[in-house]
């Protein structure tokens, strides 16, 4: 009588391979994860970024848009103005440290404000006419270009200075 016996199971060469296979797919998924991980933190910094430049816009149109007068003359990568308050301020761009900066012209004891990080470019547009032979800002307009690790963006807007409406 023969003795006949099947023995169920996996050889040891199915066994690697399979390994070998599992090994793969979960480096791939671990390399697919950490490149969403790095993208999300990117994604992240450069919101947070734009967020404070649009907050320095805000902050600049606000004061620009109830300004007693803004200086037709002042450099474009700065905005000179008297406040209602009667603070004479500027907004100025230093191309030097990548900041965006409030100065209060009225004391220069003081250290100036930074009111942004990651500046590449700030461009002050003044909108000029002539009345009675003085020169008046109607309107500026304004675009800051941020930057953070290889992403760039603009973001611009426009105050109308009311008192200058007439």
């Amino acid at each position: 009588m023969q003795k006949t016996t099947h023995e169920t199971g996996f050889t040891l060469v199915e066994l690697l391979l399979a390994v070998a296979i599992a090994g793969m797919l979960l480096a791939a998924v671990a390399v697919a994860f950490n490149a969403s991980a790095i993208n999300c933190r990117e994604n992240e910094e450069i919101f947070k970024t734009i967020n404070n430049a649009r907050q320095a816009m805000f902050r600049m149109t606000s004061q620009l848009r109830t300004a007693d007068a803004v200086d037709p003359n002042a450099p474009n990568d700065e905005c000179t103005l008297i406040t209602a308050a009667g603070e004479d301020i500027t907004y100025r761009y230093n191309s030097g440290d990548n900041r965006l900066y409030l100065v209060t012209n009225d004391d220069l004891s003081d250290p100036d404000y930074v009111l942004c990080d990651n500046v590449t470019g700030m461009t002050c547009t003044k909108n000029t006419v002539v009345e009675e032979t003085q020169v008046k800002v109607k309107s500026v307009q304004i675009c800051i270009t941020v930057a953070n690790g290889d992403m760039q963006r603009t973001v611009s807007t426009a105050a109308v200075i009311r008192r200058n409406l007439n």
